[in-house]
């Protein structure tokens, strides 16, 4: 066993049995309980109170949270495992404790203070705080350092002004960690934000009404307008100005682990919807399936999803091996975002226009799909990063 292996190893909070168990648990509540509301959820763009309160049963909220403090503690290859099989579902279900998992925990994990910890973390991870994270904003997107929300020390509080906008779980929330100035200038190392926790019921913090996005209907977003919002200093995330960017890169890579198996998880059910499709529709006499050039759109969508399953198994045993893996995080998103994206277009291809109606599952699961490309962090961005951190690795010697 190599050391990498070793440490890996360290880093299991549940062993193997115990794993495969609470996976076989998922399986079967996504395949009993959410699968068959998936259409009443697209319906009525709603989860219903009666699943979200499962999912706090079965500790999904509290996937990442350390066991100390009431979460299971997953490392990133076990947590990959229960969310890549929780999205045999609709999305918009994962996307209800996605934040919880990500930087809604682990931002406090990593920079919090001992009281913020035992705050927050205990009510995270049972899921009667369902958290949000505020960042993007009406003139800031991809360049998150540019974002105009201001955070101004008056004593012994921060006031907090400015306006974010398609803040996911925005709705749902009770706690939403805001990104904000905390210098007028921009400062190197991104050193003029920071990040707040503050309670979704303060005081001039008002929620927009919901976003009217192309998919995942039940999975909520919304503008967050910050009118003078009072904070105690105590808010401050870690105590200390200047940490907030730093903070959300501290757990970008793992978050984009995260949404890559998502991807994975979809690709799998799009891939069964169309292989089950080709089995059963027949023309000239015989099952789609056995045509040729259909079994060559099947094979590619097989590929793909096992590439991409293959390194988001890699990078995540490496992340918690303790080695550095921002270039091949960057790599694993843009490349299992783009993969569900092919996936998808093949199986409505092979449902002809059964799959371009509405009421075809393929169809919907099209739509759900598409903003993967987008959030934490656009393909574009994502090849940016990668050319970039090639280029200054070839330069310091460490390509080869």
């Amino acid at each position: 066993m190599d050391a990498a292996t070793e440490n890996l190893q360290g880093w299991r909070a549940l062993d193997r049995e115990t794993l495969s168990q609470f996976r076989e648990t998922i399986r079967r509540f996504t395949r009993e309980r959410l699968v068959p509301l998936e259409e009443q959820v697209a319906e009525n763009d709603e989860v219903p109170e009666a699943i979200i309160q499962e999912m706090r049963d079965l500790g999904l909220f509290g996937l990442t949270v350390p066991e100390e403090y009431g979460g299971l503690g997953l490392s990133s290859p076990e947590e990959i495992e229960i969310v890549t099989e929780l999205c045999w579902a609709s999305a918009a279900f994962r996307s209800l404790i996605g934040i919880n998992l990500g930087v809604g925990s682990q931002g406090i994990v990593h920079e919090g203070t001992d009281a913020q910890k035992k705050e927050w973390l205990p009510r995270i991870a049972s899921g009667d705080v369902i958290t949000s994270f505020a960042l993007t904003e009406p003139d800031s997107g991809s360049d998150a350092a540019a974002l105009r929300t201001s955070a101004v020390r008056d004593g012994d509080s921060y006031i907090l002004n400015g306006t974010k906008r398609y803040i996911t779980n925005a709705p749902y929330a009770s706690l939403i960690t805001v990104m904000a100035r905390t210098e007028p200038e921009r400062l190197p190392g991104n050193r003029h934000v920071s990040a707040f926790l503050v309670p979704a019921d303060t005081p001039g913090l008002k929620i927009g009404k919901k976003d009217r996005k192309m998919g995942q209907a039940g999975a909520w977003s919304a503008d967050v307008i910050l009118d003078d919002v009072r904070v105690p200093a105590s808010s401050l995330l870690g105590g200390v100005e200047g940490r907030g960017f730093k903070t959300a890169m501290s757990v970008l890579d793992r978050g984009r682990l995260n949404v890559a198996s998502v991807c994975v998880g979809q690709a799998r059910r799009i891939q069964y919807e169309a292989v089950r499709y080709a089995c059963e529709r027949l023309q000239f006499g015989k099952p789609i399936a056995e045509f040729q050039l259909v079994q060559a759109m099947l094979a590619d969508s097989q590929a793909d999803i096992l590439a991409a399953e293959s390194l988001v198994k890699q990078t995540a045993e490496r992340l918690a091996s303790g080695s550095r893996v921002s270039l091949e995080a960057s790599c694993v998103k843009m490349f299992a975002s783009e993969m569900v994206g092919r996936v998808a277009d093949r199986a409505v291809q092979i449902h002809g226009a059964a799959g371009y109606m509405r009421d075809s599952v393929v169809e919907r699961l099209y739509r759900d799909v598409r903003v993967f490309r987008i959030y934490e962090g656009t393909t574009q961005i994502q090849q940016t990063i990668i050319g970039k951190d090639l280029a200054r690795r070839y330069r310091s010697g460490d390509l080869a």
